[in-house]
């Protein structure tokens, strides 16, 4: 009953995080770095909320006193979001997603090796069948690529990979203080990245509230169903259902937009 529970709570992940898409194409100006920075500032304050709500407790002091698996779990995410970023920028989103997508099988490789877990072939046949999915949907699309650009999407995948393993290896506490975490750090790295490719930090107010939306909604509550259901899961299937997102994500813009 409870790993039932905790896959809902992993596809409802995957759906709130497959609003992306259609989020960023309701921004008119702001770029993809600005677009992460504004969603980072709301998604920190956001988790940080849920963090004192569930233990009344400051939320940086809990997320310090994760030690050495909250700080992976932290960078980690950082790493998926910047490497995603950049290969949205440097190669086709067909590229993209397909890399992404291989997520779950360097998530069943980790896990194996970090946790124990075992992966069983029907999760291997999920996975492969998965990525064959993805593979007949972009199939149609632009398939110039960068070399560059797919590094990073492989990067992105191994991030998530990275952060999937570390909520899994803290799973006997409260994993949530160390998600919060991500959204902190990823707030001076953006403002880095902003300043040195002479990008504004200030963006048109619509833009903002947009951006500002998307970190509450679509990474924050996302990022909450997916640590929740991180207790029973097994690692590889909670990146599997987490592809959920690839799926909803252009349904939405085509439904919407």
């Amino acid at each position: 009953m409870a790993l039932n529970r905790d896959a809902i709570f992993i596809l409802l992940a995957g759906l709130c995080w497959s609003l992306s898409g259609i989020g960023v194409r309701l921004i008119e100006d702001a770029n993809v770095w600005q677009i992460v920075l504004y969603r980072s500032i709301s998604m920190s304050f956001f988790l940080g909320a849920i963090v004192f709500y569930m233990t009344g407790s400051n939320p940086i002091k809990l997320a310090l006193e994760k030690g050495a698996v909250g700080w992976v779990c932290g960078f980690a995410l950082v790493l998926s979001y910047v490497a995603g970023v950049f290969a949205l920028q440097t190669t086709s989103v067909a590229n993209t997603l397909l890399l992404f997508s291989t997520a779950p099988f360097q998530t069943a490789i980790l896990a194996r090796i970090f946790l124990g877990e075992i992966v069983r072939w029907r999760t291997w046949t999920a996975i492969g069948v998965s990525l064959l999915g993805v593979l007949i949907m972009v199939g149609g699309q632009e398939t110039q690529s960068h070399i560059s650009g797919d590094l990073a999407a492989l990067t992105a995948a191994l991030g998530f990979a990275v952060f999937t393993i570390s909520v899994r290896k803290g799973r006997a506490g409260n994993m949530m203080p160390a998600v919060f975490w991500s959204g902190v750090l990823c707030l001076p790295v953006m403002v880095l990245i902003c300043l040195s490719t002479g990008t504004s930090l200030i963006i048109k107010p619509m833009d903002a509230s947009i951006a500002l939306l998307l970190g509450i909604i679509q990474m924050g509550l996302g990022l909450v169903l997916f640590t929740i259901g991180s207790k029973t899961m097994p690692a590889a299937k909670m990146t599997l259902l987490a592809l959920s997102e690839v799926f909803f994500a252009p349904l939405w813009v085509w439904l919407f937009l």
